[in-house]
């Protein structure tokens, strides 16, 4: 099918909630894609950072074929191979004692909402409110687009849940100033990501888990975008020399199969028993398989090594970008989650770098936002770079 075909079915049928789109991708290797017309692109948004290896990665693709032919889904009534695999390599190599797997990340999220308001309700003295921040993102479902600090998430959906709190991010004064004997977590993600890619002071981390200790308080951390390698190590709180009570993660857990997951401490795990919450695909077979082949790949010895020498090379490459152009505000990020801002709206840059051949995306409306697969080669950092540095040209910015 062409582009045209395809589009012409979509506007017919599906429900329009993501705006206009020229593309139709079709087929993807490494870190290049093809759409429906044969046209090649160089991806550095990786679906929104989820195909952290990239496309067709041969690893996955064989975890997810091999399973296939046995066994695609059971309930979670039953014991599932692959899904306590998973679990114990990712309790392996994380704080987390205990996993709940689930499709998404707002799903990650809304599970770790719920555990911590009835972790509270077990113990006898709830705490059902929750602190998080301004500009965050924490995703889509009611209780995640009201834990969500930005109004515009919020518009028409009116009224949202009661029991949440915004503080500015990277504010520790104003974050305790809002606890009072109600709150029973703070949910922040490590570095915002449709916030604008803003990363906090070096220390914001480790002053908010104090606050948590005094006030005896669960520590969510949303590592749905910053997790699995993304930001130089696997998991991004490690760098603040901290560990949450919850974490989620999603996006690149399973290369691309849908998967959401929400670790936690054995305390906190005493919040859910048996009935208190499910999922009917959560954790089945193929997510898992995939999740497993996946985890494997990212942890191989070299590979965080690799990623983190080509994250270097970028930075590199657009600080000296930076330098000679006027329109730029700001290079940050960490790893490979990098944004920069502009003057102006960046809207027209993603129109035009799309039009070259490269892929990528906004993080509010002047934060242009690269999230390549952490799989990408020098050569297709200078590809990237150059047509970067034609299309602001072009756009006399």
């Amino acid at each position: 099918m062409s582009t045209e075909s395809i589009r012409d079915l979509n506007d017919a049928h599906i429900i329009n909630t993501y705006g206009p789109r020229k593309l139709a991708l079709t087929r993807g290797e490494g870190a290049v894609l093809w759409d429906a017309d044969g046209r090649e692109y160089l991806d550095f948004f990786a679906g929104i950072a989820v195909c952290n290896l990239g496309h067709a990665h041969p690893g996955v693709t064989t975890a997810i074929q091999e399973q296939a032919g046995k066994l695609l889904h059971c309930s979670n009534l039953y014991y599932i191979e692959p899904q306590t695999k998973l679990a114990e390599l990712l309790c392996a190599v994380s704080f987390a004692d205990k996993w709940f797997f689930c499709n998404s990340g707002a799903e990650a999220n809304e599970a770790a909402i719920k555990l911590a308001r009835r972790f509270w309700s077990q113990q006898g003295t709830p705490k059902p409110e929750i602190i998080t921040a301004e500009q965050s993102f924490h995703g889509r479902t009611m209780a995640t687009v009201t834990a969500t600090g930005q109004p515009k998430y919020h518009e028409g959906f009116e009224a949202m849940l009661p029991g949440f709190h915004y503080v500015p991010y990277n504010n520790v004064a104003a974050l305790e100033a809002a606890i009072t004997p109600q709150v029973g977590a703070i949910l922040l993600e490590p570095i915002q990501g449709e916030g604008g890619v803003r990363v906090p002071d070096v220390d914001y981390l480790k002053q908010v888990r104090a606050v948590c200790d005094k006030h005896d308080i669960l520590l969510i951390l949303d590592e749905v975008q910053t997790g699995l390698g993304r930001t130089g190590t696997l998991f991004a709180h490690t760098q603040s020399g901290i560990t949450p009570d919850i974490m989620t993660l999603a996006k690149g857990l399973a290369n691309g199969v849908p998967m959401g997951a929400m670790g936690c401490t054995e305390r906190a795990a005493t919040g859910f028993s048996v009935g208190s919450h499910a999922s009917t695909f959560g954790g089945n077979p193929l997510s898992s398989a995939a999740a497993l082949a996946t985890l494997n790949a990212l942890l191989a010895p070299g590979f965080q090594d690799a990623t983190n020498e080509i994250s270097e090379y970028l930075f590199e490459k657009l600080n000296t970008f930076a330098g000679d152009c006027a329109s730029v505000v700001e290079v940050r990020g960490k790893g490979l989650m990098i944004g920069i801002e502009f003057k102006e709206t960046v809207g027209p840059l993603v129109g035009a770098l799309q039009e070259s051949g490269v892929i990528c995306g906004p993080a509010g409306p002047n934060v242009l936002r690269f999230l390549p697969p952490l799989i990408i080669t020098t050569e297709q950092v200078d590809k990237v770079m150059s047509i970067l540095t034609t299309c602001v040209g072009a756009l006399k910015w």
